[in-house]
């Protein structure tokens, strides 16, 4: 698909280019507004620097920043082995040569979406909340659309547009905040407008304060619509499978729960705009097509998967037989693709016992710890817990916490040992450990999740659908056994 590839470039420049060409007029206004007609240039050159800064923040760290204002945390194939399994599946089925960073956001509301600079540095983000309700078909379908956005060449265009977007909608808040609460400061600096001559600059600094961030956003929504589709295109071939895409934007969009970290600078990112509401499912939502007219296109691929089929039921049910979403060369790549059965397990991979089991895994985003006493009391510990360890009020048990990167793990357990009635099992597992020099077993006491410290000192957690023999520490690089 080296045709959407360069078409995606090439509009990634003409947006790069209108975007920064409104930030330049909006300083400018805004600079004649508040230091006379001698400030344009001020404001011109300030509006520069936002320009270059947000350009050198989307290249270099611009998905950092989208991570961080979305509150995702890197997740491990510890704690979320099948995340990790699907992962490695769709990045083998799309012939990618690396392997993008999976993050989790803590939020029940169920979403995902893809960033980076190019397939080199990408990453995969999904919420607690899809886990939780999507089986293995449909998180399957959601994570082939994300891979096909680090394929096409989107993410960068995606980065690019959430932080020129971000600058444009912030230098926009500035000022209006500033002229409707600045005060005397306001007069002061603008005493030059009160003439003739500064009346038309300071109604184009607000018209300009006002639509700017409007039309950067038209401008991006007329371009970014129409990679969502494609993004499906490509996401039924590496899964074989429709009905599971189909399916999961069919629960992610009829879900009631509102992403808690999300603006409107980011929004665009995810599969589902998160603002957007349910009961207008019909209807476009501006950064992405109607959610049901994609779930029908999806349904519709009964016969074939190839992208002439995609464009075929694109066609039908747009009404516009002549508008294309598939280029040239994606229609004659015709490999006869058919749909594959579905997986027999159809339960979601996060059943983990509703809300209960979805709030803890949340909390094991968050760094709790989950502790299981000897008498069978769990304790669930938040990250800030100042001791080293915490009494079972049922029992008497001393249970170490496992706080991460804590150091002389040992010399605390044999500190207390004399005196105290501490949890056997890890007296025994880090004893082992030690003895060995190079492995440490631990066995499960129940089937949701657990927290233990290893010998290295660092905490680890294991989640319910942890089903390995074994993992390594990726501190110390100690084997580590798990018994059941």
């Amino acid at each position: 698909m080296w045709e959407l590839i360069a078409s995606n470039k090439r509009k990634s420049i003409i947006l790069f280019s209108t975007m920064g060409l409104l930030l330049l007029l909006l300083g400018y206004f805004i600079g004649s507004y508040f230091f006379g007609e001698q400030g344009g240039l001020l404001g011109l050159g300030i509006a520069v620097f936002f320009w270059l800064l947000s350009s050198l923040l989307s290249f270099l760290g611009g998905d950092q920043l989208i991570l961080g204002m979305s509150r995702a945390r890197e997740a491990t194939d510890i704690l979320h082995p099948q995340l990790f399994n699907i992962v490695e599946e769709m990045k083998i089925a799309a012939n990618l040569p690396y392997m993008p960073k999976v993050y989790v956001i803590p939020d029940s509301s169920p979403n995902a979406f893809a960033t980076g600079r190019n397939p080199e540095k990408s990453s995969i983000v999904v919420t607690a909340g899809l886990l939780n309700i999507l089986n293995r078909d449909e998180l399957q379908g959601v994570i082939a659309h994300e891979m096909s956005h680090i394929i096409n060449r989107d993410i960068l265009f995606m980065t690019f547009a959430g932080v020129m977007l971000g600058s444009i909608v912030m230098l926009s808040h500035f000022f209006l905040r500033s002229f409707w609460f600045g005060g005397s400061s306001r007069k002061r600096f603008s005493s030059g407008t009160a003439s003739k001559s500064g009346i038309p600059i300071l109604v184009l600094a607000l018209v300009l304060s006002i639509f700017a961030p409007i039309l950067a956003r038209i401008l991006y929504f007329s371009i970014s619509r129409k990679r969502e589709f494609l993004a499906d295109a490509s996401a039924v071939r590496l899964t074989r499978y429709p009905p599971g895409l189909a399916s999961a934007l069919a629960k992610i969009s009829s879900s009631p729960l509102i992403l808690e970290h999300v603006n409107k600078a980011t929004s665009a990112f995810y599969i589902s705009d998160p603002y957007y509401n349910k009961k207008t499912m019909a209807f476009s939502s501006g950064t992405h097509p109607p959610i049901a007219k994609r779930i029908s296109i999806l349904k519709s691929l009964s016969h074939g998967i190839d992208y002439l089929d995609y464009q075929n039921a694109y066609s039908k049910f747009s009404g516009n037989k002549r508008s294309n979403i598939i280029p040239s060369s994606g229609l004659t790549d015709n490999k006869n693709l058919k749909i594959r059965k579905p997986f027999e397990d159809t339960s979601p991979l996060g059943n983990l016992g509703g809300k209960h089991g979805l709030g803890d895994m949340i909390r094991s985003i968050n760094n709790f710890a989950f502790i299981v006493c000897s008498c069978g009391l769990k304790f669930k510990i938040p990250p800030e817990f100042p001791n080293p360890e915490i009494v079972c009020p049922r029992c008497g048990t001393f249970n170490v916490v496992p706080i991460p990167n804590l150091d002389g793990i040992a010399d605390i357990l044999d500190s207390h040992a004399p005196q105290k009635n501490q949890s056997k099992d890890v007296i025994n597992e880090v004893q082992r450990a030690k003895n060995s020099g190079d492995s440490l077993v631990y066995t499960r006491k129940t089937k949701g999740w657990e927290s233990f410290v290893c010998t290295c000192g660092s905490a680890k957690q294991l989640s319910p659908a942890f089903n390995r023999e074994y993992f390594i520490c990726s501190d110390c690089g100690r084997k580590i056994i798990i018994k059941k």
